[in-house]
């Protein structure tokens, strides 16, 4: 079993920073890429950002310039620096992590979410 726990979550102001972190844990071969998605009330899940076991990066264009994404490897953490915060950003932001277990084939797994508000 692989779990993934997500912590940093929070109420700020706009304009402000929250960091989140997610560390995944049990039976870990390797992971592959790790991300962040999103989903606000009433609307789809959508990705936020990725980020490769080579840390190549991918974000939403909404987030470009304002949110960072980083792993610990050594860790099986990822991490999601979220600046300049917009009310609009308010969601429930869930980890995401292709882990294989036993080095044959990956599979997804995602965390229980954390609540991000932005108040205006």
């Amino acid at each position: 079993q692989v779990q993934l726990v997500e912590s940093g979550g929070g109420l700020v102001q706009a304009g402000g920073s929250l960091r989140l972190s997610c560390a995944a844990s049990g039976r870990i071969f390797s992971i592959n890429v790790m991300g962040w998605y999103r989903q606000a009330p009433g609307k789809q899940r959508e990705l936020v950002t990725t980020i490769t076991s080579g840390n190549n990066t991918n974000y939403a264009d909404s987030v470009k310039g304002r949110f960072t994404i980083s792993r610990d490897n050594a860790k099986n953490t990822v991490y999601l620096q979220m600046n300049s915060l917009k009310p609009e950003d308010t969601a429930v932001y869930y980890c995401n992590a292709e882990v294989s277990p036993y080095g044959m084939g990956y599979w997804d797994y995602w965390g229980q979410g954390t609540q991000v508000t932005v108040s205006s």
